[in-house]
């Protein structure tokens, strides 16, 4: 996930909007200017006149605050990152046998046996609706379940990285710039 440079207070709106995306970003203080307050794990700051390896630095922890260790399940919540949902019994059922074989396809069958298991299986568009479901519920997580005809579903991470800030972007060394 891709760290975005904001200048500092002049980028006011779009560190808001960075913020309602969960998107991770550096605030780049003006000199002159009050440091900001901030409380989001997925938030830091440094002065214009920060040097590259603290700079590069913050945005290495950001990197990794963000990505976190993969999707969890635990006690009916899914979290991913600094985001989380929680999930019904059925569909707890369903991302325990997903995340098992994350990023491997899991046959529609398995799919039937571990969410319905003390029952006879129900008709397959009844685990189309939930899974119809349970791709809403995850998206705004990073996860993704792709369909893959005729064989069954994929649990996938999605980079959801959105490339370049407006007014940043990368240098010929691969480390972001602040723009104009």
């Amino acid at each position: 996930m891709s760290v975005e440079l904001v200048k500092w207070p002049s980028g006011e709106s779009r560190r808001a909007a960075l913020a309602l995306g969960r998107r991770p970003r550096v605030l780049v203080v003006a000199n002159d200017a009050s440091a900001p307050v901030t409380v989001d794990p997925l938030e830091d700051w440094v002065r214009e006149s920060t040097d590259r390896s603290e700079l590069k630095a913050r945005i290495e922890t950001l990197e990794t605050r963000a990505m976190g260790d993969g999707p969890t399940l635990v006690d009916g919540v899914l979290r991913h990152g600094t985001m989380y949902v929680a999930l019904g019994p059925v569909e707890v059922r369903l991302v325990e046998a997903l995340l098992a074989g994350l990023d491997q396809v899991v046959s529609q069958a398995r799919l039937l046996q571990h969410g319905w298991p003390a029952a006879e299986p129900p008709r397959r568009n009844v685990l189309d609706v939930h899974l119809v479901r349970l791709r809403r519920r995850l998206e705004p997580l990073g996860l993704s379940i792709l369909t893959v005809r005729r064989r069954g579903y994929v649990l996938r991470v999605v980079d959801n990285a959105v490339v370049g800030c407006g007014s940043c972007r990368p240098d010929l060394a691969g480390q972001a710039q602040i723009e104009g």
